[in-house]
């Protein structure tokens, strides 16, 4: 795992000292990779990478980076893990390759001197971000992992080509004037992360995931896709599984099984995280099964028992035998870490479950240098609770008409979340829904709205108009806005689930794992988002995958074999923290100062009065403004940190400058 940079000054007359500025580009990912640290450059082709290192895989010199082809016509750059790296390199050597070192990185750059870089990349199983520079085309490649768990940023500015792990890298090249967009703000206070491929910055992008880019010293980037989500969900529903379900179970068992043995492999300490729901049990349950020895698990325990899991994953280690280890932590410890967010995640970002993440991750790392998570099971296994409710809420309501689901949403609103919070302590544990109140007002709003597509939009948005808030802006829109995809999936939870695939898990799951865990240089691998295991799950009738009442069905049947039932049934908890609690309290002191009158009206992106007629009356008591008050708190934290007067604010279109062309 480590941290990437580059610069390629196509112009040949504005870069000087390249060395230097890819160095510095380089530094500011140290957290990343703290083993060491490499420059390469072509004087020549006026081009430099720059790598931090965390060794993972062949820790000696021979996998130091950037690293050249032994043919040198290639050069690459490389953050993340392979997990076929020993079957291609067997391939490899059979076509005459003599391997320097045991890396995955070189096997990667052998590759493309061999099959070439498209080919390469395609045979790779694994979560990556790679820069390779072709010496003889004079031609610079970036690719990013099918699932988008590794981040890769990029920008084309005046001829000056950046790209980087992280943004913090592309700012401390002075070649790039950043340049914030408004419309960009608009989407991020709506689903709480920016969406892809947009960033914060104008004429800045994110690779998407499965991205494919080649750039020339002239004309535009070829933006392209080595595999195609949406064509594995149109394929997967035309070729089904057609055999019985204790066929299904086995298969599913055995797929599992591999590719959970193949991210243990590695030459320094690996762990689990372990929070004792059904995904993380799975995970953890393979290991052991693979693992010869006891396996590291790790969870945090909170002194709020309605956000504390820790007794469920103890009950579980301790069936499976791990050397588990739970990590107290008091609301305080977890306090500390809101300030240091705006430096950690460099543009801004607001799923609250960041906090627990870092700490987890940071507490981890003092056992292991690789840990895995169950990261990935909701979308893959229908287990958000918002497809449930479009089976067993939506279908049946729609019979009733809007008018009179709008009465009733209307009534259930009228009772403050609050309210069914102190009712639902009543109900028994197992029974009782956690934060129901705010999930009742979030059912409420699925009821009044016209169709399924606009249900989804209504419950991944915190706000349902943020333009209204902001100055001059008109919101960029992401996948989830694609109106084409009723004809290529025409039933709704498929569409939702691909859409959280391709938008919230890259954007906001992947993101905040990524950089919560790479912040103390922790590696984090997902199992359960293996290529091969997403296609074989879209081929699942749906009734097999998920049925009413019963979500991740046949995820459940094979972790029974396992783990029994009693030790993990129990109503989906998430990994939150009182949010509302600390605002109104703790924290309130810290937020008053980022929602100061003053400092809102010289920033001009807000329209101060309607956020701070939001911020009162969340203070009063309105729970419906927590998550929207989070968004903007985040937002002004991060403006603080990162822009200064040379950030300009600008709500340009997005895209314009870019000639886009498909890869062949």
């Amino acid at each position: 795992m480590c941290g990437i940079v580059g610069l390629w000054d196509r112009n040949g007359c504005k870069v000087r000292d390249l060395e230097t500025r890819v160095a510095a580009m380089t530094e500011t990912l140290s957290h990343r990779g703290p083993d060491d640290s490499g420059v390469w450059l072509s004087r020549e082709a006026r081009i430099a990478f720059g790598q931090r290192r965390l060794a993972i895989i062949d820790v000696s010199p021979m996998g130091h980076q950037p690293m050249m082809s032994s043919n040198g016509r290639y050069t690459i750059t490389f953050n993340g893990e392979i997990y076929n790296f020993r079957e291609l390199r067997s391939e490899l050597e059979d076509r005459g390759v003599r391997f320097r070192g045991h890396s995955d990185t070189e096997v990667i750059v052998e590759g493309c001197a061999q099959w070439g870089v498209n080919s390469t990349i395609s045979r790779l199983n694994g979560m990556f971000a790679i820069a390779v520079w072709d010496v003889r085309e004079r031609q610079l490649f970036l690719a990013r992992d099918r699932m988008g768990e590794k981040p890769l940023y990029w920008a084309i500015c005046d001829g000056l080509v950046l790209f980087g792990s992280e943004l913090k890298a592309l700012r401390a090249d002075p070649g790039w004037r950043p340049s914030l967009c408004r419309g960009a703000i608009a989407a991020f206070l709506r689903h709480n992360y920016v969406p892809g491929p947009f960033t914060i910055y104008q004429d800045v992008y994110k690779l998407p995931p499965a991205g494919l880019v080649k750039i020339g010293e002239a004309g535009g980037p070829e933006i392209g896709a080595y595999w195609d989500l949406a064509g594995v969900v149109s394929q997967g529903r035309r070729n089904p599984l057609r055999v019985d379900e204790e066929e299904l179970v086995d298969e599913l068992d055995e797929l599992l099984h591999d590719v959970v043995s193949r991210r243990m492999v590695a030459d320094v300490p690996v762990g689990a995280f372990l929070s004792g729901g059904y995904d993380s049990s799975m995970v953890v349950a393979l290991m052991q099964r693979a693992s010869p020895k006891p396996v590291k698990t790790f969870t945090i325990s909170f002194e709020n028992a309605a956000f504390d899991e820790s007794k469920h994953a103890e009950a579980v280690a301790k069936h499976l035998g791990t050397e588990h280890t739970t990590f107290p932590v008091s609301g305080a410890e977890a306090l500390d870490v809101v300030p240091n967010l705006a430096e950690m995640y460099d543009e801004p970002f607001a799923d609250s479950s960041q906090v627990p993440t870092h700490i987890v991750s940071a507490l981890t790392r003092n056992r292991v240098t690789v840990a895995l998570s169950g990261d990935g099971g909701d979308e893959l296994f229908s287990g958000y609770n918002r497809y449930q409710w479009a089976e067993t809420v939506w279908r049946p309501s729609a019979k009733t008409p809007l008018a009179f689901r709008r009465l009733a949403s209307s009534s259930i609103r009228v009772v403050p979340p609050r309210v069914y919070d102190g009712i639902a302590r009543y109900i028994p544990y197992l029974r009782r829904v956690p934060q129901v109140g705010h999930k009742a007002h979030r059912l409420a709003q699925t009821l009044s709205v016209p169709s399924i597509d606009s249900v989804y939009y209504q419950l991944v948005s915190h706000h349902q108009n943020p333009i209204e808030l902001l100055k001059g802006s008109q919101e960029v829109r992401a996948a989830c806005w694609d109106q084409n995809l009723k004809g290529l999936m025409p039933d709704p939870v498929d569409r939702m689930r691909y859409l959280d695939m391709c938008t919230y898990l890259p954007d906001d799951i992947l993101t905040k794992v990524d950089r919560a865990s790479m912040a103390v240089a922790l590696e984090v691998r997902v199992p359960l988002l293996d290529h091969r295991l997403v296609e074989w799950v879209w081929r699942l009738p749906s009734s097999q995958n998920a049925r009413a009442g019963r979500p991740k069905h046949l995820l459940r049947r094979v972790l029974s074999r396992y783990v029994p039932d009693h030790l993990v049934e129990r109503p989906k908890m998430g990994f939150g923290v009182p949010l509302a609690d600390w605002l109104r309290g703790p924290l309130r002191e810290w937020a008053e100062d980022l929602m100061n009158k003053a400092g809102l009206n010289a920033d001009g992106i807000f329209d101060v009065e309607a956020v701070r007629s939001l911020w009162t009356e969340f203070l009063s008591g309105d729970d419906r403004r927590y998550y929207l008050m989070w968004n903007i708190l985040m937002f002004q934290a991060w403006h603080r940190r990162w822009c200064g007067a040379s950030v300009a604010h600008t709500g340009g279109k997005r895209l314009a400058s870019l000639e886009l062309r498909t890869l062949s």
